[in-house]
């Protein structure tokens, strides 16, 4: 048998002020949530769904990383009978070994099955070679089609090594520093491309990586978007010596400066005067500089795909894995890339 318990006002009252006090204690952050400005989230609809599902499945068919040029110019035949494995021979096994996160035994062995299905008379080069022979290997980079004038994107993530201070804390229970590299990496913002990169150690700073990141760029470049982490006039002037019509977008720290006469920054001044004017959101959106989020993505998408460390234990060999992950990714991209367009409706 059950009761009726009727509330009355001043119950209801207490009965909210002991949930606000609840809430307040298990969310200290939101102690003043009523009084902030709570904007909705956006929603983004896929509109070309059925392409880009078709794309996800592609990229795990071996048909697409395993193409009849590469068996054709497999291999030739040395000197007693020996087999010499081409370029593009390496280039197809380490991009499977990136693409599905296998080690080179583990390649060796799909490469030898893949063979043997197709009945081909071809033969698989072995891990040590594989190995041995990335070194110093150059990957042909992705064909893209003239779409005028890019803008890059700029910015740099870590990879961590398997070095000796991971050792130590396996073997012994030592803790010690680990080591790390930096990959820095150019997008097209318009493609979602990756166009350059560059590894190097855990020491080197960013800003001096803008120049032979451009330099590996063959297509005009109107604009260069980076972070505030590159700003500084030795980004400039890199910049300007790529092109003096190129629109560089660096944000300015909140201490910067306006150039003087006898050193005139244009377009730096430019940007500080414009965000102490309207403000700084007002800047982002005149300048573009938003897209800049598409490189983080990108980065999120390497960790994600290919992992968040290199394998390769020398440098040389590290090098060539960085390329290679970068051609898996840019002929994923190729495969199938989402077409996102933002909802009239914002979602609630």
């Amino acid at each position: 048998m059950s009761a009726l318990v009727h509330f009355g006002e001043k119950d209801v009252e207490v009965l909210r002020l002991w949930l606000q006090k609840a809430s307040r204690k298990a969310m200290p952050n939101k102690h003043n949530d009523c009084k902030r400005h709570h904007i909705p989230k956006m929603k983004y609809q896929v509109e070309n769904w059925k392409e880009y599902e078709s794309g996800l499945r592609r990229r795990g068919s071996l048909t697409m990383w395993i193409e009849e040029e590469a068996l054709l110019n497999w291999q030739s035949i040395g000197p007693n009978g020996q087999a010499r494995y081409s370029a593009i021979a390496i280039e197809t096994c380490l991009m499977l070994r990136s693409a599905f996160k296998m080690a080179l035994r583990q390649t060796e062995g799909l490469m030898g099955s893949v063979v043997m299905l197709m009945n081909l008379t071809i033969t698989v080069p072995d891990h040590t070679t594989v190995s041995r022979r990335s070194v110093g290997l150059k990957v042909k980079k992705l064909k893209r089609l003239p779409q005028g004038a890019l803008h890059v994107l700029i910015d740099s993530t870590g990879l961590g090594i398997y070095g000796a201070g991971q050792w130590l804390e396996a073997k012994h229970g030592v803790k010690s520093r680990r080591g790390w590299r930096k990959l820095h990496l150019a997008v097209d913002a318009d493609s979602g491309m990756i166009i350059a990169q560059v590894l190097t150690d855990q020491d080197t700073d960013d800003p001096s990586q803008v120049g032979p990141l451009l330099d590996q760029v063959e297509e005009d470049i109107r604009q260069v978007t980076l972070d505030g982490a590159y700003d500084g006039e030795p980004t400039y002037e890199t910049i300007a010596q790529h092109g003096k019509d190129i629109k560089a977008v660096i944000p300015p720290r909140k201490t910067a400066v306006p150039g003087t006469e006898s050193v005139p920054r244009p377009q730096r001044d430019a940007h500080i005067d414009m965000i102490k004017t309207q403000g700084r959101l007002a800047w982002q959106t005149a300048t573009g500089y938003g897209k800049r989020s598409l490189v983080e993505t990108t980065m999120g998408r390497y960790k994600s795909i290919i992992g968040p460390r290199l394998r390769a234990r020398k440098w040389e060999a590290q090098q060539t894995e960085a390329t290679i992950a970068v051609a898996v990714l840019n002929r994923m991209m190729a495969a199938g890339r989402p077409q996102s367009v933002r909802s009239k409706r914002p979602a609630a």
